[in-house]
């Protein structure tokens, strides 16, 4: 059995810290291996093989925008989207150039509310996207956080 509450530590840590390691992300690992880590491939994660630069894939579905993103080092981007109708937040961490071998991704949203706010989380090894993620959210600022085989982003904002 997992267990999702050093798994949401760990995140709230590494958020306050500006940063995920990779220690952190080997310990988050240990704890949090999805129900399904099975590979996930898309061929909208890039825009071109010559630039290698990830773009939103619309995972999230229809009627999210993209209201903020995040680099996640020079291996891919957080992208966070906003559905209005819905007062919904998703994100998605995508790999600049998706394929094999899948490695370790994650991502995560919560409501910025101090440090015993609730992360939803997806991780496991994934070949093009981490995610996604959904968090209802309606006239709060959010978190989110990010990582792609070891190198770690975050973020906050986007007050819906």
């Amino acid at each position: 059995m997992t267990n999702w509450g050093n798994t949401m530590k760990l995140f709230r840590r590494a958020a306050t810290t500006a940063a995920l390691t990779t220690v952190t992300v080997g310990a988050v690992a240990a704890f949090a291996t999805p129900a399904s880590a099975a590979p996930r491939t898309t061929t909208a994660a890039v825009a071109s093989p010559a630039s290698a630069q990830a773009v939103y894939n619309g995972v999230c579905g229809s009627g999210y925008k993209v209201v903020d993103s995040t680099p996640v080092g020079d291996v891919g981007t957080v992208f966070v989207t906003w559905n209005e109708s819905t007062g919904k937040n998703c994100a998605v961490t995508i790999r600049n150039t998706p394929g094999n071998p899948p490695v370790w991704m994650a991502v995560s949203l919560a409501i910025d509310a101090g440090r015993d706010a609730p992360y939803v989380v997806d991780s496991g090894n994934y070949t093009a996207y981490a995610g996604p993620v959904y968090l209802d959210a309606r006239g709060q600022c959010i978190l989110w956080n990010a990582a792609i085989a070891g190198v770690g982003a975050n973020g906050r904002g986007h007050c819906g």
